[in-house]
């Protein structure tokens, strides 16, 4: 009975191990279905022009991952398995595009390539800035296509596919330079610009507030990069691209923006209390002492004895100030400096110790409670070392609130005021107020913020600041630190609020093109006043003395622009274009004064050739096309030659050389004459077709010009085949009872008596009546109608199915058994392969049938099967005993029915069919009205007698497609029982 409770434990464990297989599997096969229905990416998609940052040969050059160029990647297609790990994220390619404007002219025109191959044409012109970057988020096949180009021209590589994508949303925001929000109060409670610096209580201080990313939606400007970019850089000053009408790089240069600089600025010093002064408590005490420290009472002392004796002792100066030496008694030592009280103790040791020399040190410091009060954030007493600094003090307290002084911080003692602190000496200049150490009872305040004035935009420290005897802009700059190379001098804003409580916004009076001097001189003399917000706009972010290079040149992208250069100073030879450009370039100049595009053709040899000259604008863009990149002209070969297919026209193509590119003739090539097929538009109104035939053989192969042809576009060459040359190698196969079976090369018209004679005629065994033929075509067109059956049968509805006069009450047993029935016919069509039998009527005597209607030509792959004479009749079907019984001459196939039991109540003997061993089929309706019943049939060996199964309350429809899968069933049986 122990044993039993294991047992059943043992089995449960076993069941769940069986069901976790079983799901395991199945998971297994979802996951193998769901990478057959993943989409294929597409490989590298060539691009009419490509600007690269590498060599002058980098733009055919490509990385170990690289589809290959474009004579490789003729199907555009990756594995559909393809790892994700080498797909650049979104936000990769986002940031390479915004650090590399210039590239969205070519990415546009990867995406036109990439969505033709999609079945979507769409020119790269008419795609805007905002579907690119919806493409790129959104569709991952883009993506890889734009992973495979940009490492293949250079611009990532193997080490960006490896890095994560740690930021998934930040492509649809604009941040703000300095991403950061801070609020403070002015003393007068007045608001600083357009974003204003909010008063706020003490307990809203700026250290409190974490940086947040200022973000805002705009309607068509690109998703900018979160990433904070170098300030100092014109190029990398924030900018917003405005959609542009043409695909242009020149015009998506013009179409920037510089937005207004309206990013909120925090308050200067306020990162300096940020700790809260939360480690004040366990402040390290590892500081040199030096001989003016002042002692007193709570100070801990070494004393140090050497010389005629040795000893250490430590003492504490008592709250009397004194301390007890051994021997001498006690001394006040409170109140002197270090040295002094080592004097006073060494001569107090002196006397009791002879030649004894004394160190004294202090081994512990006091502490002395101040007060800090004003302003700050925890106002109260603190215990804080002897050695400190009213810098230490309000580090302690957590620093000034939102409205307190970082330029006046006033140390008293009693009612005597020690020294103003300026903390800006020391966020500025690095100068600590050391000067004066805190004593007891002292008294650090800090009074409310005076005049402030915000600065932002391009300059090098972005803040708000408090002024103490800073009237002019220029003091506020230096405190600033000045201007950045990227800040526009000639734009710079100031918004102040005037004195009867209104808004007012004020400009440097400097020209376009002023001086650092002049510049210099004007903030000398500009005053600014308590709440001024002072503005410094950045340069514009682009070069307004550039030119364009694109399309099928080796070195695409930005150049720049010098007074007087022409054409040739961009072009110098072919060697600055890639192979076989076309014949005619152009500009595209954006003509004044309201910058409208307009198109220059030029000559591209006679732009070479130094026979054109042209001068350049600013903003010019030089557009060069490949010869076969716009509407190129194509010409094709087809038939008997390795690579058959289209291929580009080139100047002066002949049809020798279209043969010779296309890998040259096959073996089965007719090279005596060639079809060419040609094409002309006569008065460019209709097309005219024309045929011709070249002697191609001596074109290729002896060189004779004279039967070549120059081709023209859209000409079409065929290559003819041998007459006869698919034949050769032909052969059929004789199997079973045959004087010699094997396989027999066959000629052209051969027929069935022929190759019999060959293989020695029949053997005495042999029944040729049950001879069964297999042809591969038959085969095929056997499995298609046997495919459009089971779909047929598939798809009827369930109410074509049941008959018209069935009751409501009759439709759902009838359904019910009309699907099983639907089921059951499915499953053995479905296991029954074509077999793809030729029906022969053939005898044992060969001259009797020779050259008959029955004697049939032979095809190459055919096989015969001669059967033994069997000795049976099968009866199969809807009958109670199906088997195979025993032949006896003359007897009908009512008889053998009758000996298999006879019919069930399921079998249809309307529709009793007859196969003949030889194939032919024998029913009801196969003869005419005065012909025996299919039961009166007499049979031979071999012969197979079918009784189908009824169907009940079926449709007409459905009786007619249950009957034909029945019939196309029974007929394959009866050939594979034959061929086994």
């Amino acid at each position: 009975m122990e044993e039993l409770p294991n047992k059943y434990f043992r089995l449960q464990w076993i069941g769940y191990r069986a069901v976790v297989g079983v799901i395991s599997m199945l998971l297994s096969f979802c996951a193998f279905g769901q990478q057959l229905q993943v989409p294929s990416l597409p490989s590298a998609i060539p691009s009419p022009s490509s600007s690269s940052p590498l060599s002058p040969n980098s733009s055919t050059t490509s990385s170990d991952d690289d589809e290959s160029d474009r004579a490789k990647s003729s199907n555009g297609m990756t594995h559909p398995n393809q790892d994700p790990s080498s797909v650049l994220t979104a936000s990769q390619i986002t940031t390479i595009v915004q650090t590399r404007p210039e590239l969205v002219v070519d990415l546009k025109q990867v995406m036109s390539d990439y969505l033709e191959q999609q079945g979507t044409s769409i020119q790269a012109d008419s795609i805007s800035d905002d579907m690119l970057y919806k493409e790129i988020s959104s569709d991952p096949g883009f993506r890889g296509a734009l992973s495979v180009w940009l490492r293949a021209r250079g611009y990532v590589s193997d080490s960006d596919f490896d890095r994560s994508d740690s930021d998934s949303k930040g492509t649809d925001d604009i941040r703000s330079g300095d991403d950061v929000a801070i609020s403070s109060q002015i003393g007068d409670g007045a608001l600083i610009g357009p974003n204003k610096i909010d008063a706020s209580s003490p307990d809203n201080n700026s250290g409190d507030l974490q940086k947040k990313g200022v973000s805002q939606q705009t309607g068509n400007r690109e998703p900018q990069s979160i990433k904070k970019t170098d300030r100092n850089n014109g190029s990398a000053t924030e900018v917003v691209h405005q959609t542009a009408p043409y695909n242009l790089q020149s015009l998506r240069d013009l179409y920037s923006q510089v937005p207004e600089q309206a990013s909120k600025v925090k308050r200067f010093g306020s990162d300096m209390f940020l700790a809260r002064g939360l480690a004040t408590k366990q402040m390290s005490i590892d500081v040199p002492i030096g001989p003016d420290y002042i002692l007193g009472a709570g100070d801990g002392l070494i004393i140090n004895l050497w010389g005629g004796i040795s000893q250490s002792f430590a003492r504490t100066v008592d709250r009397e100030g004194k301390i007890a030496l051994p021997e001498a008694g006690t001394i006040v030592v409170a109140g002197l400096s270090l040295d002094r009280a080592q004097n006073l103790i060494q001569g107090a040791l002196s006397q009791q110790y002879r030649d004894a020399k004394i160190a004294v040190t202090v081994a512990r410091l006091r502490t002395v409670r101040v007060y800090v009060v004003g302003d700050v954030q925890r106002p109260g007493a603190y215990d804080v070392s002897s050695l400190s600094t009213p810098l230490n003090a309000l580090y302690a307290a957590g620093g000034p609130t939102s409205v307190g002084s970082l330029r006046i911080v006033r140390h008293y003692r009693g009612k005597e005021l020690v020294r103003e602190v300026d903390l800006y000496d020391f966020l500025l200049h690095g100068v600590r107020p050391d000067e004066e150490k805190l004593e007891a009872g002292d008294t650090i305040l800090v009074p409310p913020v005076g005049r402030q004035v915000a600065m932002a935009g391009m300059i090098k420290r972005p803040a708000i600041y408090e002024l103490k005897d800073e009237t002019k802009l220029t003091d506020v700059l230096s405190d600033a630190g000045g201007v950045l190379a990227s800040a526009a001098l000639a734009h710079v804003t100031i918004e102040r609020i005037e004195s009867q409580g209104h808004r007012t916004t004020l400009n440097l009076n400097l020209p376009d093109g002023s001086t650092t001097e002049a510049f210099r001189k004007e903030i000398d003399a500009f005053s600014i006043q308590d709440g001024d917000r002072v503005i410094f706009a950045p340069i514009l972010p682009y070069s307004e003395k550039a030119i364009y290079l694109e399309g099928h040149v080796v070195r695409p992208g930005k150049f720049p622009y010098r007074d007087d250069m022409t054409l040739n100073d961009v072009l110098h030879s072919y060697q600055d274009l890639l192979p076989e450009p076309a014949d005619h370039g152009e500009i595209i100049r954006l003509m004044p004064p309201d910058l409208r595009p307009e198109a220059i053709d030029f000559s591209v040899p006679d732009l070479l050739g130094g026979n054109e000259k042209i001068r350049l604008q600013p903003f010019d863009t030089i557009r060069i096309s490949g010869r076969y990149e716009a509407d190129a002209p194509k010409v094709q070969v087809h038939g008997e030659v390795l690579h058959p297919g289209e291929f580009a026209l080139s100047q002066g193509m002949t049809a020798s050389d279209l043969v010779r590119m296309a890998g040259g003739f096959t073996r089965s090539a007719l090279i005596a004459d060639a079809d060419l097929a040609s094409y002309e538009v006569n008065d460019g109104r209709q097309v005219v077709s024309q045929r011709g035939t070249i002697r191609i053989g001596a074109a290729v192969n002896s060189f004779d010009r004279s039967a070549d042809m120059v081709l023209k576009p859209g000409d079409v060459l065929t290559i003819h085949q041998i007459s006869g040359w698919n034949d050769i190698g032909a052969s059929v196969s004789l199997k079973g009872e045959v004087t010699y079976a094997g396989s027999y090369g066959l000629q052209e018209g051969e027929r069935l008596s022929s190759v019999l004679r060959r293989a020695g005629g029949f053997r005495t065994t042999a029944y040729p009546s049950g001879a069964i033929l297999i042809r591969t075509q038959v085969k095929e067109l056997e499995d298609k109608s046997r495919n459009e059956l089971i779909r047929q049968i598939e798809t009827t509805s369930a109410g074509a199915r049941l008959a018209p006069s069935l009751s409501a009450q009759d439709d759902a047993a009838t359904l019910q058994l009309l699907v099983q029935q639907q089921k059951e016919v499915v499953a053995r069509l479905r296991s029954q392969p074509a077999i793809g039998r030729l029906v022969i009527k053939i005898s044992s005597d060969i001259s009797s049938w020779e050259d008959t209607p029955a004697d049939i030509e032979l095809r190459n792959g055919d096989v015969l099967t001669i059967p033994k004479r069997p000795g049976f009749v099968l009866v199969s079907g809807q009958v109670y005993n199906a088997s195979a019984i025993t032949f006896v001459p003359g007897k009908t196939a009512g008889w053998y029915l009758q000996h298999a039991g006879g019919s069930t109540e399921g079998g249809n003997r309307k529709e009793i069919l007859v196969i003949r061993a030889n194939g032919l089929v024998v029913g009801h309706r196969s003869g005419t009205w005065h012909d025996p019943s299919v039961l009166d049939t007499k049979l031979d060996p071999g012969d197979v007698v079918v009784v189908p199964q009824k169907v009940f309350g079926g449709s007409a429809l459905w009786r007619n497609l249950f009957a034909s899968a029945q019939v196309f069933s029974s007929v394959g049986f009866a050939a594979a029982l034959a061929l086994h």
